[in-house]
Order: structure tokens, then sequence, then C-alpha cells
């Protein structure tokens, strides 16, 4: 799909509120495109029956995770329940240098502290909206993982989420699955192409410069 040895990779922000469809599109992406990967956040909360270590989250002490902030190996971090959640910088760094992007599943909040980073400017950040908030409801009430109350705090939480919609790169509605998938392929397409993603173009302009001195 893409010459991974001709690019820098890209930092794909992906929010929107609960049961906007954000993780369905990702994993489409995913399909998409098997060279972009997810972000493995780190936890100081203990694993959930099931979850592997280094691949739904890494998991460490408190201690550790206030080291790497402290050494600036965290891209964001937050402190949410009583748990610290953040995302190691050398992984997505060695992975961006390779060619290969990197889909982050994250909120505003996580989202600024990624554009203010050292890695900010590979940054492409897009927000998810419902096409309307019943049928935000409806989804979250379809998908049957929450009891009525979780879902009611879903909801409240839904609007603070959605009034941060003018810090993103794009914003797209998400009213029709196929097609907002599609917006989102042409999105990361196009941002592939940014100059600054492909550090070759200047020697392929030197070399061009070259060719045109040499004209007789």
């Amino acid at each position: 799909m893409h010459d991974e040895r001709s690019r820098r990779g890209l930092l794909i922000i992906l929010s929107s509120p609960s049961g906007a469809g954000k993780s369905t599109l990702a994993r489409r992406l995913r399909d998409w495109d098997p060279n972009l990967s997810f972000s493995v956040s780190a936890t100081t909360r203990a694993a959930r029956p099931g979850e592997v270590d280094g691949e739904h989250y890494r998991f460490v002490s408190e201690a550790e995770f206030k080291a790497e902030v402290a050494n600036n190996a965290m891209l964001e971090h937050a402190h949410v329940f009583g748990n610290f959640y953040g995302s190691p910088k050398g992984p997505v760094e060695e992975a961006i240098n390779r060619g290969c992007d990197v889909l982050f599943d994250i909120d505003w909040q996580g989202a600024q502290q990624i554009r203010n980073s050292s890695l900010g400017q590979h940054t492409l950040s897009i927000f998810i909206l419902p096409p309307s908030i019943a049928e935000l409801r409806r989804r979250l009430e379809n998908r049957a993982q929450d009891d009525a109350g979780t879902i009611g705090r879903r909801m409240q939480k839904s609007w603070d989420e959605i009034s941060h919609w003018g810090s993103y790169d794009y914003v797209i509605v998400n009213d029709d699955l196929e097609k907002t998938e599609e917006q989102l392929k042409t999105i990361i397409t196009a941002t592939r192409l940014r100059r600054l993603q492909q550090p070759q173009l200047m020697d392929h302009v030197r070399v061009l410069q070259t060719e045109f001195e040499d004209l007789p």
C-alpha cells in the first residue's frame, strides 16, 4: 500500500464520545492497512482476567510510571479513577521512523498533549461525531455492554467530549459507517503525502536540480 522506507509514519488520533463508532472504525482501518498499529498504553491498574501485558496494556508500578513521566518518556498521560494511564514515546517514535502509522484511541486532553509533544508535527487528529444525541443513546443501548446507569454517565460525559471538536484537524459526522470509513481512508492517504512526511523528497529535488544544471 505504501513504501515504508520512503516516508515518516503518522500518529493518528481518533476521538469521539462513546457510541459514535470509533472502535469499529479503528478495526476497519487495521483491516485496510495491517501496517497500522495500535498504541499500547501503560497503566498502573492491575491486569483484568484475560488481559496480556504488552498486548492490551503495559502494566507498571506507580513508581515506574512517574519515573517515565519525569524522564519525558510519555507522549501523554492522565490520572483516571485512581490509576495512571499514558502512551510511551519510545515504541511510537520507533514505529514512525520505520514509516509505520500508529493509531491512538484517546480523549481531547491526550490529543492536546501529543500535539504539544516532540512528535506533534507528525500528528493527524480526527474527531468522530454522532448524527444526533438520540442516535448516540440508541447505539449505546444496542451494544448491550452497559447497564442503564453506566449509559447515563456516558451520555453526560459525551457533551464535554463533543465540545472540543474544534481542536481537531478533521471532523466527520458518522451517519453512515461505510461512508465514514472511506472518508477516513482518504484523509489518511492524503496526509501521508504531506511534505513533512516525505523526507526523501529533498534528495529527489537535489537530483532534479543536478539534472537541470547538466542540460545542454
